[in-house]
């Protein structure tokens, strides 16, 4: 099938159906799934399908943590890049931050401006995330009403001048806001707290960076998002975890009745602390990297449901905001570009570890969606949802290099690691986006509005 071409059918003797791995072929008509049939009924039903021989299908990822960076910092990223990167990695549907865009998504009105960049850009479905920051309390219902999958706000310096963290009091009258919407309240969970580790240390040491976050920065934050969960009962996700040690915390929230989902990343998932060497500053992100026990606690986590999902945190910059040539971390931007790689490095690391391919879709697919409230469209195989798939081989072994990179800037910790898993091609809404190397001629993807409850008059 050529790239932009719209499929009927698509038939595998690897297709994930519910709990089973079987023959079958997918039925797709207007963009949807209308029924999975098994291989041995399909031949009837399937003129002009497309053979995919052994390699497997599944739902389209759904990465709820992307910073596109456009309008405004598009020399970072852009959507035509960005949503690129994802269909190469069999992503077919992003959830955009509200950061580092300029203006952030803060306002209606600012939404709208993050609507207008995004046009005709976005190779993959797109949905977007608002912003809470102090003062734009009033901001958040009529957002809501636009349908911004939810918010996100910081409880530190965010790293952008113009997107502020909140303080407590902000916090409260967010919350205030969003009871009876339905939405969900986002967190970067760390807080500056009293610690002189950060006073000394060579900044070329990746462990001067490391003992300047400390984990009781991410406990102290997640004691106040629990609190708050509790008290206002509105969904929240504490994005990004990368300590094990306020796990505890989490469980006790849940116990108690705590509305709470939690996220990890690939590269806390991939990386450690000990293996990152001197003035690497394109491994440096906040919250960092921590050492590799705490690292097997979180696959542990993953394997236990106190971790709810894996997301990218797609947080790209220019090189030179890197500071690559003086290899100094406390100066250089913490983000990390994983975008197109997420479904290779988790696969690669989790099959070692006894992960199948349905906690695949629960951990990268399932829960995203129904974090967003796309799970009515989004995130598996049935019929009556969006035909978003993506067929890829879990034993093929690839290397990431520079030039097959689709993402703007090419920097990533990830160059020259070998992974498993490689995508083949990526389906979004029965429209061919990627395959084999190459995409669509014109941009298939469109933007998402999320239907939530009506709010009530406060």
């Amino acid at each position: 099938m050529e790239p932009g071409s719209t499929v009927s059918a698509v038939r595998s003797q690897r297709v994930l159906c519910g709990e089973e791995i079987r023959p079958a072929v997918i039925i797709i008509k207007e963009g949807k799934i209308h029924s999975i049939l098994p291989d041995s009924e399909a031949s009837a039903h399937t003129a002009g399908k497309w053979m995919m021989g052994n390699s497997l299908i599944m739902p389209g990822i759904k990465d709820c943590h992307v910073h596109v960076n456009e309008p405004g910092r598009t020399s970072w990223e852009g959507y035509w890049t960005a949503t690129q990167a994802a269909a190469a990695g069999g992503v077919t549907t992003i959830v955009d931050m509200p950061l580092n865009s300029i203006p952030p998504t803060i306002t209606l009105r600012k939404f709208h401006e993050k609507l207008c960049a995004a046009t005709g850009q976005c190779f993959v479905d797109t949905a977007f995330w608002g912003g809470v920051i102090p003062g734009n309390k009033l901001e958040l219902r009529p957002m809501v009403q636009a349908g911004v999958a939810g918010f996100k706000c910081f409880l530190i310096h965010s790293g952008v001048d113009e997107f502020p963290h909140v303080s407590d009091t902000d916090l409260h009258a967010a919350m205030k806001q969003l009871q009876g919407t339905g939405s969900v309240l986002l967190f970067h969970a760390e807080r500056e707290v009293q610690h002189a580790a950060a006073e000394k240390g060579d900044p070329h040491e990746y462990s001067t960076f490391l003992r300047s976050r400390p984990d009781i920065m991410e406990i102290e934050a997640i004691h106040t998002v629990t609190q708050i969960c509790l008290q206002y009962q509105v969904r929240c996700h504490i994005v990004h975890l990368s300590s094990a040690q306020p796990l505890e915390l989490i469980r006790a929230a849940r116990k108690a009745g705590a509305p709470l989902t939690v996220e990890t990343t690939h590269h806390y998932l991939n990386l450690c602390a000990e293996s990152i060497p001197a003035c690497a500053t394109q491994f440096k992100c906040c919250p960092p990297i921590r050492d590799a026990a705490s690292r097997e606690l979180l696959w542990s986590a993953l394997k236990a449901g106190d971790i709810d999902m894996v997301v990218s945190d797609h947080s790209p910059c220019t090189p030179d905001l890197k500071c690559l040539d003086s290899g100094d971390f406390t100066q250089a931007w913490g983000g990390i570009s994983s975008l197109q790689f997420g479904l290779s490095l988790f696969w690669t690391s989790a099959f070692k570890r006894g992960f199948s391919f349905f906690d695949t879709v629960r951990l990268l697919c399932k829960e995203p969606a129904q974090l967003c409230r796309l799970d009515d469209q989004k995130g598996s195989l049935i019929p009556g949802h969006d035909a978003d798939l993506i067929i890829w081989d879990p034993e093929k072994e690839f290397t990431v290099n520079k030039d097959n990179i689709h993402h703007k800037n090419k920097l990533t910790p990830y160059l020259g690691l070998a992974l498993r898993g490689k995508v083949k091609a990526t389906i979004v809404r029965g429209k061919v986006v990627y395959n084999h190397g190459c995409f669509s001629f014109q941009p298939l993807g469109k933007p998402l509005f999320i239907q939530h409850k009506t709010p009530s008059p406060l």
